[in-house]
């Protein structure tokens, strides 16, 4: 934080004349002068702390966005699961960044790879750091949590979500953040110490690279390592769609001149190619696509031209609608896309910022004679540092998450067994349903009372005597 320049005595006397109160008069003037530059000082550290706190809970709100669309993707019997692993990301999530995350992030001064001070917030507040800052971060740490759970949703046991929320959050996220974030990490492009990636280093302004791809890839090897859930392809290894219980819900989820600009397009383009595609328009895929489009524009939404956002937003939904069709032929079963979404589209918004970051932006986020997009004349450099990033965060979270999920899956604590995927979590896990509901697997049983059915779009006309309301028995 910037200070006011100091007033000495010494240096005013001269300036005041050879009157015999001269001295004083310089020493009154400076008295005042740092009393009024001390209120000025503790007004400008209350203002930044203020908006950094209301951009915390900004960062959080994804979070409540995130829980609802959870909700609104899985079937009604495990509503209450899924809205509980949400709540569990945050609360293990902020224990593990507490004590060893945010000191593997930014625990400086330390090496490239990862932080060394810190543990416990020990000596915060700092001249560097105070809480506030703390707590922004552990926003960031918990969203990439959440993205993984929405991979593995309706089909994993809780101490597992303990387990790879815990592990996640206080390690394999923190570092990734040190690489890009901190000021010594070795692919930051904002790093003090040491050179810079290819003269640049990586431009990854809030999280396409460190907080999405980290959740897509852990959550990509979660569900390959899970297995799809029970019903979600049958006997001829066609793809069943095991539709989300409340499109209302997943509506909820979502909200926020770039960023808006590539949501909006991505969202805009999802619907009309999924038109074509399927024949039909349909809220969760433009849901989707708006947050592909959000994923990818966060690593350049500070040195892109909002034209370049439209064209970020365009390429999202396509690359969103590709890994969708490839998890399809694979059988890869991920209820929320949030491997294909956070993992493929945030790859992208890497690719995108090497491509279209203008020079005028990024010397003025980062420093004159930085390299820039190699689509706006600006070479190779960034490009190639934003591909090495890529690279890495893969390599990183799959060395890490992989062999989690297959000891877990080993030691029989991922998967919960047949019959609770069959009856719904909520029942056999957390004491009983959200709401009663009828799917139509009839896989769930609920008890006699105000029971709903889903409506699904026909061919035919309706008769005045189809029932399409609520059933009460």
């Amino acid at each position: 934080m910037a200070s006011f320049p100091t007033c000495s005595a010494e240096e005013l006397t001269p300036l005041l004349g050879l009157a015999a109160n001269a001295t004083a008069a310089a020493d009154y003037i400076c008295t005042r002068f740092t009393a009024t530059s001390d209120k000025f000082n503790s007004t400008t550290y209350a203002i930044d702390n203020t908006y950094l706190l209301f951009s915390a809970y900004l960062v959080f709100a994804m979070q409540l966005g995130f829980a609802m669309l959870c909700a609104g993707s899985v079937r009604a019997k495990n509503t209450m699961n899924i809205m509980l692993t949400n709540v569990l990301d945050a609360a293990a999530g902020g224990i593990s960044y507490y004590i060893f995350g945010f000191a593997f992030a930014f625990g400086g001064p330390s090496n490239g790879f990862i932080g060394k001070h810190y543990f416990g917030l020990k000596s915060i507040p700092s001249s560097v750091f105070d809480y506030s800052f703390f707590l922004y971060q552990w926003a960031f740490a918990i969203a990439a949590a959440g993205i993984t759970s929405g991979s593995i949703a309706e089909r994993t046991q809780f101490v597992a979500y303990l387990i790879y929320s815990s592990f996640l959050t206080g390690f394999v996220y923190p570092i990734v953040s040190h690489w890009v974030w901190s000021s010594d990490g070795w692919a930051s492009a904002s790093r003090t110490s040491g050179s810079l990636l290819f003269g640049s280093g990586a431009i990854d302004f809030a999280g396409s690279g460190v907080v999405h791809m980290v959740g897509g890839i852990a959550g990509l090897w979660g569900a390959l390592i899970e297995g799809p859930r029970i019903g979600r392809f049958d006997r001829s290894g066609r793809s069943v769609v095991l539709r989300g219980h409340s499109g209302s819900l997943v509506v909820l989820g979502r909200t926020a001149v770039t960023t808006t600009l590539a949501g909006c397009t991505a969202g805009l383009t999802t619907l009309f190619s999924k038109r074509l595609l399927v024949g039909h328009w349909n809220v969760t895929d433009v849901c989707n696509g708006l947050l592909g489009g959000l994923a990818a524009i966060t690593s350049g939404c500070a040195v892109v031209e909002p034209w370049a956002a439209i064209v970020c937003g365009f390429v999202a939904a396509w690359v969103l609608i590709g890994f969708n069709k490839l998890a399809e032929k694979l059988k890869y079963d991920d209820p929320l896309e949030a491997a294909q979404l956070h993992g493929g589209c945030g790859s992208w918004g890497l690719l995108f910022t090497g491509l279209f970051a203008k020079k005028q932006y990024v010397h003025e986020v980062y420093a004159t004679g930085r390299p820039y997009g190699l689509l706006m004349g600006g070479g190779g450099k960034l490009f190639a540092s934003q591909i090495i990033l890529i690279l890495v965060i893969i390599g990183w979270v799959t060395a890490t998450m992989g062999p989690l999920f297959f000891i877990l899956k080993k030691l029989k604590l991922l998967r919960v067994s047949k019959e609770d995927e069959m009856a719904g979590m909520d029942m056999t896990r957390h004491g009983g349903f959200a709401y009663v509901y009828h799917d139509e697997d009839g896989s769930s049983h609920p008890p006699p009372g105000f029971m709903m059915r889903r409506v699904e779009p026909s061919s035919a006309s309706p008769t005045p005597n189809n029932d399409s309301t609520s059933n009460v028995v």
